[in-house]
C-alpha cells in the first residue's frame, strides 16, 4: 500500500465518524422534535414564556392558544426530515467506517451525549451521576474503538491455514 492510499483510507476513516457524528446528533434532533410535538404542552408553554406581554389578542385569547398547533406539526415534520437524514449519514459512516462497530458506537455515543446537551438546553433536565458514569464509559470505549487498527489478513495468512 502506497502513502496516497493509505491518506484516502485515513479520510474515509474520517468522515465516517464525521457522518456517524451527525447522524447521532440527528437522531438526538429527531427525538426532541418527538418530544416537542407529542409531548404535553412544551410548545404552549415556550410560547407563553417567550412572548410574554405580546400574546393577548381579541376576545382575551392567547396567541398561544392557537399558534402551538402549526409549532407542532412542524416539529412533526422536522422529525421525519431528521430521521430521514440520519439514516442517510448512518449508511454512509457505515460505508466509510472501517468497521460497522466504529460507526455505531460512534453514532451511539454522539446521540446520547446530545440527547443530554439538547434535553439541558430545551427543558432545563439534568442526569444522574451514574448516567454521565455510563456516557463516560462509553465515550472511553469509543476511544478504545478509535485508537484500534483494522486488522486485516494477508493472503499468506489464509495459504498457511490449508
Amino acid at each position: 500500500m502506497d502513502s496516497s492510499s493509505g491518506k484516502v483510507c485515513h479520510s474515509n476513516m474520517i468522515s465516517g465518524s464525521v457522518y456517524a457524528l451527525l447522524a447521532g446528533f440527528l437522531g438526538a434532533a429527531a427525538s426532541l422534535s418527538a418530544k416537542l410535538s407529542l409531548g404535553a404542552d412544551y410548545l404552549r408553554d415556550m410560547c407563553e414564556s417567550g412572548l410574554s406581554g405580546w400574546t393577548q389578542t381579541h376576545g382575551g385569547t392567547s396567541a398561544c392558544d392557537w399558534l402551538h398547533i402549526p409549532l407542532r406539526l412542524l416539529c412533526g415534520g422536522l422529525l421525519f426530515t431528521c430521521n430521514a437524514v440520519m439514516w442517510t449519514f448512518f449508511s454512509k459512516a457505515l460505508r466509510h467506517c472501517s468497521s460497522s462497530a466504529r460507526a455505531t458506537v460512534t453514532t451511539t455515543a454522539s446521540n446520547f451525549v446530545s440527547s443530554a446537551v439538547l434535553g439541558w438546553l430545551i427543558f432545563g433536565e439534568s442526569h444522574a451521576a451514574l448516567w454521565w458514569a455510563g456516557i463516560s464509559l462509553t465515550l472511553c470505549g469509543l476511544l478504545v474503538l478509535h485508537g484500534s487498527a483494522p486488522r486485516t489478513h494477508s493472503p499468506e495468512e489464509g495459504k498457511k491455514d490449508k
